[in-house]
Formats: C-alpha cells, structure tokens, sequence
C-alpha cells in the first residue's frame, strides 16, 4: 500500500489547523510545519500497520497488524484518534469520520507531539527525514526479493525482526568503546620489546641471535592479540557485532543495517512514551478548555478526554501518568516546593499550605521536556506526595479470583516497579561476549540478569533467529531458576548444561 501525501484539507479543518497551531505558538511551544493528512478508516489502518508512515518494505507482519486493527476498528473494539510522526515536515492523520471536536483535540495534541519530537534532546539523533528513508529501505528490499527470491529475502528479515530489540539503546549518546592501540598517541603506549639474555657485549650475538629475537616479537604479538578478545569488550550492540562480523552476503548485511536503523529511529519514542504522550495531553488540554472550545463542544470534548485518561486493570497508561506528573511538577515549581527549605520540612500541615508564590512551573516542564526521558522523569519526579495524592498501587493477578488485586500501596514497591518496567523497556539485557568461542568461531552471548528469568521457549526462538545470521553455534548464559546455565543452538538441536 503508498498513497501521496500533502493532500489539500477542507477549508473548515484548514481553518482551524492554522488557528490550532497559533495558538500552540503562543504558549511557547516550538514545532516544525505540521501537515495534516485525512484518511477514511481503512486508510489509517493501513498506515498505523506501517508504524505511521505511507510506505514500507513487503512483509506479512504488516498485513498482520493491519487485520488486528480493522477487525478491532469493525467490532467497535478500537479507534485510531492520533497518528503522528517524527519527521522534518511532521505529518500527522486525521480519521475522516471523526466529529469536529475531534478533528480539533488531535490537533491540538499533535501539536504537543511535535513540539516533544524537536525539542527533547533523546530526538536529537534521529533521522528528520524518516519518510523518505523508509521509502527507501521498501525499494532496496523489494529490489533484493525480486532478485534473490520473495521467500528468502521475507525468511531472513523474519531473522532481523526478531531480534531488533538487541540494540545498544544509549548508543547514540554515549562513546563506550576504547580507541585501538594503533588510535592511542604514540607517547601513551607502552612498547613491548623481545627480553635478551644477559650476556656479555662480545657474545651476545651468539646468546641472542636474530631467529630467537624473532621467536620472541611473535610472542608477544600473539599475547597481544590474546588479550584483545573478540570483542575487545562486551559488545551490547548485537545487531552491530552481527553486520561487522556475521558470515552473511551483502545484502543481507543491507537489510540487517536496515532493521538496525529503523530500531535506532524508534528507540527514542519507546524512551519517552509516558513523557511524550503526557506532554501532548497536558497541551491539548490547555488548548482546548483555554482557547479552542465552543459553549456546544465542552460536553463532547470532556468525555472523549475523560477516555483518554481512563485506566483499566493491568495496563499502565501513558497518557494519565504522563499528564499528571507535567501538572504536579508544574504546581511544585510555581508554589517553590522544591530546594533543602521543602525538604527538611516534616510539618504536615505547613507542607500542605507552603506556597512561596515563584511561578517557575511553566519555565520547569519545558525544562523537564528537553532533558529527560521517562526512566529520568519517573525516578525524579515520582515522589511519595504524588503517589498518595493519585492513589497509586501495584497489582497482581489472582489465579484463586480470577481477577486483579491490589498487591501494595506501599510507595518503594510502587517506585521499583515502575522502573523496572522502564528499563530497556522491560526487555533482557543481552551483550556479544565472545565472537570467537573455544576458538570454533561459535558466538557467545551472555544474559544480564535483572532478577527476572528469560522466558525459555522465546530465548529458543531468539537463538534459532541469531544462529541463522551467524551460521555458526550460537551460546546464551543465563540464570534459570536461580541456577547459571548455557543454552545452545548449533543449528539442528537445542542443548542446555549448567555452568
């Protein structure tokens, strides 16, 4: 499926989408033009399976979540309001069929998103051309079926899909690896000569002739490469390691860049998804009760709103956590409840009264928006005030009931969840340890274990996927049931045995 962008809107949804975007200007907020596409039903379903954008490469998992959606749209089960993406110009989808107040919230919210996509500094790397390069990367694939064969090229980015999520997610920020010897100055490097026997000045071309020296040199060259290790360091980077060092043709090493950069690209919005989303709530709500709202459109507005904040048994949502902390941060700066004078107060009352009248909120949360992403936000901002204040708990499911319980109020256990289901996203930390194992070419992985065993049958499933890339045995180390083991693919059988 590719349609063209940049279609002409109705005047009546021009008009406001010119009116929206001013008034967004005159908060603050700053964002790069905003295109506004509408699409009927099937159309956004279409794109929301392309992850937003027009036109991707062939694959049945796009057709997969398109029938997940249309069904889910059909039985009355789902609705798309908000489609966005990070791109320089932004193209956001409006749903033909959506009322007028509709048309103006998501507006208004795309608004926000916008803003968030320029500003907030885990953004910075990404590619601001995205719809083109997406275009792009379905050319050379479909380029690559027709010349290798639909069905090889489909199985071997099965291969790269499964294991997109094997990245390096501070990569773009941070420089982890050492320079080589040959990059280190000259004068920092420590030179390693042959060791001579002692002997006397007369004899020592006899004690030391040229063919031991030589012996020597080799020697330590080899040490040297020894020590090296391949990586030289624990690699996090998998899909990094398997397009430097995978025995594969070059286009699949094409495709699996590919992959690799699509996931980098998307890496900042799974960062951000509780700030992101509350950022663009916190703004359409702004938008529309102050500026944008007719007297007939409050009722309609409240309750679209009021759903989209709604919270249901099991699943954390954004958009509510998101926009209440923006607001309790907001109200904190602007009262002066901050700094060693608020800290040290253990007065419940006068902590409940403190207003030192600064109105530094709205300087705060622009602040907030451009440095942090949500493992920061959440570890800041989420103070034991706010939990009591928005009653937040854990919970379990209950096999005896059949249902969610409430499992704790108490705020470390609220806290720690949270942020564990925050770091990487909830997915195992997983890093190349050796490239070249038992010196058999066989790659070796290793779990870093969180707390939490690796689900089996998937951690199977993974090592099949890798093993196909690397040709080669492929070994994982993880804990299972509080035991170190190995699990091995050597691409016919599965093996496991204790460490």
């Amino acid at each position: 499926m590719a349609f063209s962008l940049n279609r002409v809107l109705p005047p009546e949804l021009a008009k406001a989408a010119h009116e929206i975007k001013a008034f967004a200007k005159s908060y603050g907020l700053d964002f790069w033009d905003i295109v506004f596409e509408v699409l009927d039903y099937d159309e956004l379903n279409e794109v929301a399976a392309y992850g937003g954008f027009p036109t991707r490469y062939p694959h049945w998992k796009f057709g997969m979540e398109y029938e997940q959606l249309s069904k889910g749209y059909s039985y009355g089960l789902q609705k798309i309001y908000e489609l966005v993406i990070n791109n320089d110009p932004c193209y956001a989808y409006l749903m033909k069929s959506n009322s007028m107040v509709d048309q103006k919230l998501v507006m208004a919210h795309v608004c926000g998103h916008a803003d968030f996509f320029k500003n907030n500094l885990w953004f910075a790397h990404t590619n601001r051309k995205q719809i083109d390069e997406m275009a792009n990367h379905g050319t050379r694939i479909r380029r690559y079926a027709e010349r290798y064969g639909h069905e090889n090229v489909e199985n071997f980015v099965d291969c790269c899909l499964s294991i997109d999520n094997l990245i390096d997610m501070h990569l773009p920020g941070i420089k982890r690896r050492r320079p080589r010897v040959e990059e280190i100055a000259p004068e920092e490097q420590e030179p390693r000569v042959p060791r001579k026997l002692r002997s006397k000045e007369y004899m020592d071309r006899f004690v030391n002739p040229p063919e031991f020296l030589e012996e020597q040199r080799r020697a330590i060259a080899e040490e040297v490469e020894k020590q090296k290790g391949f990586p030289e360091e624990p690699e996090r980077d998998v899909l990094l390691f398997l397009i430097d060092h995978a025995p594969i043709e070059r286009w699949q090493r094409d495709v699996l860049s590919m992959v690799r950069e699509e996931a980098y690209y998307f890496t900042p919005q799974a960062q951000t998804k509780i700030m992101n989303e509350g950022w663009a709530s916190y703004w359409h709500s702004r938008l529309m009760t102050e500026k944008i709202l007719t007297d007939a459109e409050v009722i309609d507005y409240a309750d679209h709103h009021a759903g989209t904040l709604g919270t249901r048994p099991g699943v954390l949502n954004p958009y509510k956590l998101g926009i209440e902390l923006f607001r309790w941060i907001e109200d904190r700066w602007n009262k002066g409840k901050f700094g060693k004078a608020w800290e040290e107060c253990d007065d419940l009352e006068e902590r409940k009264r403190w207003d030192r009248k600064l109105g530094l909120g709205r300087q705060k949360i622009f602040e907030v928006r451009r440095i942090y992403n949500d493992l920061m936000f959440i570890d800041e901002f989420l103070t034991e005030d706010f939990a009591v204040e928005n009653k937040l708990f854990t919970f379990e499911y209950n096999k005896q009931a059949g249902e969610y319980v409430i499992a704790s109020r108490e705020f470390k256990a609220i806290k720690e969840k949270l942020l564990f289901q925050l770091t990487n996203w909830g997915n195992p930390f997983i890093r190349v340890e050796n490239g070249n194992y038992e010196n058999r070419g066989e790659l070796y992985l290793v779990h870093q274990h969180e707390g939490l065993d690796l689900k089996l049958d998937m951690a199977k499933d993974t090592l099949r996927n890798v093993q196909k890339i690397w040709n080669r045995p492929v070994h994982l180390e993880t804990v299972v049931d509080k035991r170190r083991k190995v699990l091995t693919y050597d691409g016919r059988k599965h093996a496991e045995r204790a460490v």
